[in-house]
């Protein structure tokens, strides 16, 4: 899924806002205040020095116009290797995949397909969904246990705001889901992913909910709650996992 133009737009006006109510110069809001860093293929490092980084502010120019900023940063887009925005995985298994966490454990993605023209997260594609899920846990089992020193009942972790959608819960059990815990990640797709739908078009409902919130805020340390949904971070064991899911 590629986002459309508006995607950005949405984050460089938020910046703006970020960068004037913080005190902070528009590039580092652009760095700590959105998900561009990762969108252009930069990877995750937030390095400011990355070359890719450095490209984007050689031609961003801080006294410009809202559209012009705009145009600059969608240009750039175009330019960029934003394929590998996408996180590295071990495996996918139909909407899910999952990935190594440094620390141990495993972190669960999920992305958004139409199914028979129904959508991904409609009550009749439940079972395909949890079938997904113990496809999924298998491979974590066999896969980790290939791994000296890892251990037999690794965490899955999950971060999103997709936690606050019911037709998303309901794929989980109430114990892993019941773990959630809103997370600051402004940097992060688990927040912004909210203002896309499965085709990479801006959700202008959500985006028009944020700018309205974020026109009348006078602090910084406000902004996050702008956001219609907050990114929530959820975990739980393997076996937690299996249990639910049955073999």
């Amino acid at each position: 899924m590629e986002p459309e133009r508006a995607f950005y737009d949405l984050q460089v006006r938020f910046a703006r806002t970020a960068a004037r109510l913080a005190g902070l110069p528009l590039p580092a809001a652009l760095l700590d205040c959105t998900n561009l860093y990762v969108r252009f293929g930069a990877g995750r490092a937030f390095d400011s020095a990355h070359p890719l980084w450095e490209a984007y502010l050689s031609g961003f120019d801080e006294s410009a116009s809202l559209a012009d900023q705009c145009e600059w940063t969608w240009r750039h887009v175009q330019r960029c290797p934003t394929h590998e925005a996408a996180p590295q995985v071990v495996a996918s298994f139909g909407c899910f995949s999952y990935a190594r966490e440094p620390r141990g454990g495993v972190r669960l993605h999920f992305n958004a397909r139409t199914d028979h023209g129904m959508s991904s997260l409609d009550i009749r594609q439940i079972d395909a969904r949890r079938d997904e899920l113990r496809q999924l846990v298998s491979h974590v089992r066999e896969h980790l246990h290939a791994h000296e020193g890892a251990s037999h009942d690794p965490l899955v972790l999950g971060t999103s705001w997709l936690y606050n959608v019911p037709a998303y819960r309901r794929i989980f059990s109430v114990a892993y889901v019941a773990s959630a815990q809103p997370i600051a990640r402004l940097r992060a797709l688990s927040l912004w992913g909210q203002f896309l739908d499965r085709y990479g078009r801006v959700r202008e409902d959500a985006a028009a909910i944020l700018l309205a919130r974020i026109e009348g805020e006078r602090a910084f340390d406000s902004l996050l709650s702008c956001f219609p949904l907050q990114a929530l971070a959820v975990h739980a064991p393997v076996s937690m996992f299996q249990a639910f899911l049955g073999k």
